[in-house]
């Protein structure tokens, strides 16, 4: 399809326009300062003259459940050719074949990579292919058409993009599954297959930051950028440098407060 100059429909006038909140993603496991975040960006959108409305996707609360079987299967495929002959890390001074691709792969491989390799190889072995990989692509179809049925009702949708603020760095290498239950707003827009983007929504008691995710229908990449810019506008969020910078001066003066739509 051809591709069109976003920045031109940028400005565009979303008076009239329909705004879905995705009902699933505004539950409890949000904290309550990314919940009124988005409320928040709900009265925004009300003040910019859309219409909001409540949208029930029935099967997202699946896609933790559905990506990571299909994510980790591909990752087991496509990381078997790393065996330290013809890509990736090699061992050095191997006495056998055998070390050379055992030695190559667990010193080439960090924890998470085995880990994921581990769970997908697991998903496509006989036996638990049907249940788990075949299972999960029929899973992703119903993901994706609640998202077709919903582009029905609304032109975009929105939620957190995050349940919580950003945790320190390592703080979950020891429970990877509270690491990967924190995807659960962003990963839905990936199985679908459609656009997504996540713009600022504002700030936590910390000063760390909240965004707020935005989807459209698959090739409207036009109307997301639409529809962020004007949020974007209307808060300037982006002309604040959340603190998790130990030098925020020097930062600010290497890539200014400037909005995506500018950089684009």
């Amino acid at each position: 399809m051809p591709v069109e100059h976003y920045a031109d429909s940028l400005n565009n006038d979303i008076r009239g326009k329909k705004v879905g909140v995705i009902k699933e993603l505004m539950g409890e496991g949000n904290s309550p300062e990314v919940a009124k975040a988005i409320e928040n960006a709900i009265d925004t959108y009300k003040k910019l003259g859309c219409e909001v409305k409540e949208i029930s996707l029935k099967n997202i609360k699946y896609s933790i459940g559905i990506y990571y079987i299909l994510a980790t299967a591909e990752c087991s495929s496509n990381l078997a050719r790393f065996d330290g002959v013809r890509y990736g890390y090699r061992t050095p001074n191997p006495s056998n074949l055998m070390e050379l691709y055992t030695k190559s792969r667990a010193e080439g491989f960090g924890p998470e990579v085995k880990r994921r390799i581990m769970l997908g190889t697991y998903a496509l072995s006989a036996g638990y292919y049907d249940a788990y990989y075949k299972k999960a692509q029929q899973m992703r179809a119903l993901v994706t058409q609640d998202f077709v049925n919903a582009f029905k009702e609304v032109d975009v949708l929105i939620s957190p993009t995050c349940p919580n603020t950003a945790f320190e760095l390592g703080a979950k290498a020891s429970d990877p599954l509270a690491m990967y239950l924190t995807d659960i707003a962003t990963i839905g827009c990936n199985l679908a297959g459609i656009p997504g983007i996540s713009v600022p929504a504002g700030f936590d008691n910390s000063g760390m930051p909240i965004g707020l995710q935005i989807l459209a229908p698959q090739f409207e990449e036009a109307k997301l950028f639409n529809f962020a810019y004007k949020f974007e506008q209307a808060n300037e969020f982006y002309t604040k440098i959340a603190n998790i910078y130990s030098n925020r001066r020097s930062r600010n003066e290497r890539f200014g407060k400037i909005s995506f739509a500018k950089r684009l």
